[in-house]
């Protein structure tokens, strides 16, 4: 496995130059209720400056291998305790680097790292990257993703066809919009939101 699995290493590299006049001419309007699908649903439970739970509504149709992987590490508790470690303000919080981004201890690698578990193959879908849309960060390899993930706060049409869909967030995107974001180009967070506790729900 590699460490170099980092949304600005596959995304940023893709479409970052693109984000700062996207960002800035798309309006970002509240979530809008979502229905629930078949699931299973991961249940987040955020703490810091948003506090609550955010719904997401995986898509084991869309992508198994990637749901069956979430899922299994959030069975485990591996994304207890797991900052957001990038979040760009019109674009999208990213979490789930359950190797170096965990709250306890030191996060400045958060972000390079992934799982125990191997990396995943590419899952892509025609699919649109919607604002509450959930997908999977990976490094410039489609091939790399494995543990984290990042919501969108708005859409981001750039990134159809390169990242796998792994849901939707179908409650709670008002906690989402108040996640506290980063500085910088890269959108790097200094004492960062986390997710204090994910479970799955079938």
């Amino acid at each position: 496995m590699s460490f170099d699995r980092i949304l600005a290493g596959g995304l940023f590299a893709l479409g970052l130059a693109v984000v700062g006049g996207y960002a800035a001419t798309h309006l970002v309007t509240p979530a809008m209720a979502q229905e629930d699908g078949p699931g299973p649903n991961l249940l987040i439970e955020v703490a810091g400056q948003a506090s609550g739970q955010v719904v997401i509504d995986l898509l084991p149709d869309v992508a198994p291998k990637h749901v069956e992987q979430i899922t299994a590490l959030a069975a485990e508790g591996a994304y207890d305790d797991v900052v957001f470690h990038r979040v760009i303000d019109g674009f999208m919080a990213q979490t789930g680097d359950v190797q170096f981004g965990k709250a306890s201890g030191d996060t400045s690698a958060a972000g390079m790292g992934g799982s125990s578990r191997p990396d995943i193959p590419a899952e892509f879908s025609d699919l649109n990257f919607d604002r509450a849309v959930v997908g999977m960060a990976r490094a410039q390899d489609p091939n790399s993703a494995n543990s984290q993930f990042f919501i969108m706060f708005a859409p981001g049409e750039f990134l159809n066809g390169q990242y796998t869909i792994v849901g939707r967030v179908i409650s709670g995107m008002e906690v989402v919009d108040a996640i506290k974001r980063g500085t910088g180009s890269n959108g790097e967070v200094i004492e960062p939101d986390k997710m204090v506790k994910v479970t799955v729900q079938n």
